[in-house]
């Protein structure tokens, strides 16, 4: 009984997480667009991470407790989910400039044909005609979700192209940084998994801005700006990620992978309320059939493994 409603609360963190995403995916992101890309990404970590330093500055203490393993998850998650993975996704954002932003959001949802083919790769893991057809089927149903039945035009949809392509990136990206976060979690609290990763990312992000010689953009950086970096940092940036890794460690993976579908759900819904767009009847079904396909893999790992 009490496992069970361990698992309700878990379920329900994820699936607010997944809201608040989707929120941010289609309202709150796009409209930092008047900024470098590597410049956002260095301040939606670096805000949350200086919020978090009020309450949480113990944890480093922990650091000496820290072997390697503790330190290569760590940057993993820093690296993939933090860094190239939230680039690419606003790249992405940026990229549509409010269009197409649901279609953007849906794709990413084939994170777990990334995580099962890296794990067939680094760790052998065998991979079953069964897969293979669910992730082609995923597939197959990501390009009619972004094109329809048109053949796509380089010219007319070259920024289209782009933004699927980087929101495949996120997929690959955030998916991989999700079997790191649950290893993470065998040995370490949810909240030091969240407070280092966002800390470990501003780290490799001021090290990019400052390459790249992008820190002097702080200078365009608004008060409008100013007020939806912390609207994220609080809600669905640190925020968000406390309530996954808190559900996350209380849930299987197929009941996350589930409860995170309210992530595309809810992009779909706040795209159409606020910016009025909705999907074709050939997108509606291919983003069913997509969904359908990602949750039938997740659902049949460990058989198809």
């Amino acid at each position: 009984m009490e496992n069970h409603k361990q698992e309700i609360i878990g379920a329900s963190a994820i699936i607010i997480a997944a809201i608040l995403w989707g929120f941010d995916g289609v309202v709150l992101t796009p409209r930092l667009y008047n900024l470098d890309v590597g410049f956002v990404v260095f301040m939606l970590h670096l805000v949350p991470f200086v919020l978090m330093n009020l309450f949480l500055f113990k944890e480093y203490k922990k650091i000496k407790n820290f072997n390697k393993i503790d330190f290569i998850v760590l940057f993993g998650i820093a690296i993939l989910g933090g860094a190239i993975g939230t680039l690419a996704i606003v790249k992405a954002l940026f990229l549509v400039h409010f269009d197409h932003l649901s279609v953007i959001v849906l794709l990413q949802k084939l994170q777990p044909i990334f995580a099962i083919t890296l794990a067939a790769v680094f760790l052998k893991e065998k991979i079953r005609s069964r897969f293979i057809f669910w992730a082609l089927l995923a597939i197959i149903s990501s390009y009619f979700l972004t094109f329809g039945f048109r053949k796509p035009n380089l010219t007319e949809d070259v920024e289209l192209i782009q933004a699927a392509l980087w929101a495949l990136v996120a997929a690959f990206s955030f998916g991989s940084a999700t079997v790191l976060g649950k290893k993470a979690l065998t040995r370490l609290p949810y909240y030091t998994t969240n407070f280092f990763r966002f800390g470990f990312t501003a780290l490799l992000m001021l090290i990019y801005v400052l390459v790249v010689g992008k820190l002097g953009e702080i200078q365009n950086v608004t008060p409008t700006n100013w007020l939806f970096f912390f609207i994220i940092a609080i809600t669905t940036g640190s925020g968000a990620i406390f309530l996954f890794y808190f559900g996350l460690n209380k849930v299987k993976a197929i009941v996350s992978t589930i409860c995170e579908l309210f992530f595309p759900i809810s992009a779909i819904l706040f795209d159409y309320l606020i910016n009025h767009r909705t999907l074709s009847l050939i997108q509606w079904l291919s983003a069913a059939i997509m969904i359908l396909a990602v949750v039938e893999i997740s659902y049949k790992r460990k058989k198809i493994r």
